[in-house]
């Protein structure tokens, strides 16, 4: 048998999508710790180059700009209703909008006034760490491989499984339809610019998208994802208390241990809670769906090095941000310039590992090499 070279010199090959979802859910936690630009642009980066080096050339790796288009969006609207409606006094005012009286039943809501400049900032930093998060997603979409996913879910989640991947698919289905469509209205010279071509365009890509969505959420039921061979009703509808109400405890404990202000009881113990209760739904909902796997998805060392990546640099920003929150939150009352700590930093660095660590994708032009040369013969 040929020795495994993954590691020294990786073999183009595709990466378990599990690896990806658990390195991005690790940057995205890190994200969620902090409010400091500075960290927050490193970790964009970071998340960026890796995309970059190794995503492939499917329809979903194309559409990680739609996520950074989306993420400046975010940046932008945040700013805007927080100077519509937080109006402040308190720090250096940079200019005045008109207020508005609001009824009594409104008090508390200032709708104008004043705008600072340590409230445009946190808008900002706010702004800066939901983009953040969407940035994590739109990578772990466009990295991991949607289909492949859903084949290495837990039998009992094939149903949410099947919606959760027609949803996915529905983002970069788009992004593919948008240059379809553009390229075909180049070939017939239109002009493909402008708003008063937006309706001319919109309309054939939703079509698409949607179109392909559908029959994709066709295919998968055609081949008997998420079938429970006659099992009983009083048995699904178990499965899916246990597995239902796991993830809601596991929400709850998840927002407890990221918030740090909630009560004890919404922390640790509910994110046991969910982990026992998912498990015993996954258990048994995993004996009412028999199905086979051909040739599974492979986890071995580069999956365990990209997954502990993203792992310990949640980790490390985790106990970062509980012995001095602020290195991870700069302040604004007073007004200063936030400082580059180096343990974060470090933590955010460990997430560009995969760039390197994780083998290069196959592309089409590769997988049609061999029929090429075969056919030349």
């Amino acid at each position: 048998m040929a020795p495994d070279m993954s590691w020294t010199e990786p073999l183009p090959r595709a990466l378990h999508p599990m690896a990806w979802w658990l390195w991005a859910l690790g940057l995205a936690t890190a994200a969620s710790r902090t409010t400091n630009p500075l960290l927050i642009a490193v970790l964009v980066a970071v998340v960026g180059y890796v995309v970059v080096c190794r995503r492939g050339d499917a329809p979903w790796a194309r559409a990680f700009s739609a996520y950074l288009i989306l993420g400046l969006l975010v940046i932008a609207l945040r700013v805007v209703f927080n100077a519509l409606i937080g109006a402040s006094d308190d720090g250096h005012q940079l200019f005045a909008l008109p207020s508005v009286a609001l009824p009594g039943w409104a008090k508390g809501i200032d709708l104008g006034g004043a705008v600072t400049a340590e409230q445009v900032l946190a808008a900002v930093y706010e702004g800066l760490r939901l983009a953040a998060l969407i940035c994590c997603v739109g990578a772990a979409n466009a990295l991991a491989n949607p289909k492949r996913a859903l084949r290495s879910l837990p039998p009992a989640l094939y149903e949410i499984g099947s919606a959760v991947v027609v949803a996915l698919t529905l983002a970069p289905q788009l992004v593919e339809s948008v240059l379809r469509v553009r390229r075909a209205r180049r070939l017939r010279a239109a002009p493909g610019k402008g708003l008063r071509n937006l309706r001319a365009i919109a309309m054939p890509v939703l079509e698409d998208a949607l179109s392909r969505s559908l029959q994709l959420a066709a295919a998968m039921d055609s081949r008997g994802y998420g079938r429970s061979n006659g099992a009983p009703q009083g048995l699904r509808r178990t499965t899916s208390a246990f597995v239902l109400t796991g993830l809601l405890a596991l929400c709850l404990g998840l927002y407890g241990l990221l918030d740090g202000t909630a009560p004890p009881l919404v922390g640790l113990p509910a994110l046991t809670a969910g982990l026992v209760l998912s498990g015993a739904g996954l258990a048994i909902g995993g004996r009412r769906v028999r199905r086979s796997t051909y040739r599974p998805d492979p986890w071995r060392r580069a999956e365990w090095a990209v997954g502990g990546c993203g792992v310990v640099c949640a980790g490390v920003m985790l106990v970062a941000g509980s012995y001095d929150p602020l290195l991870l939150h700069p302040s604004l009352y007073p007004l200063v310039w936030p400082d580059l700590p180096l343990l974060p930093l470090m933590a955010i660095l460990v997430g560009v590992l995969p760039a390197w660590l994780a083998p290069r994708p196959v592309r089409a032009a590769a997988r049609r090499a061999p029929q090429l040369q075969a056919a030349a013969a």
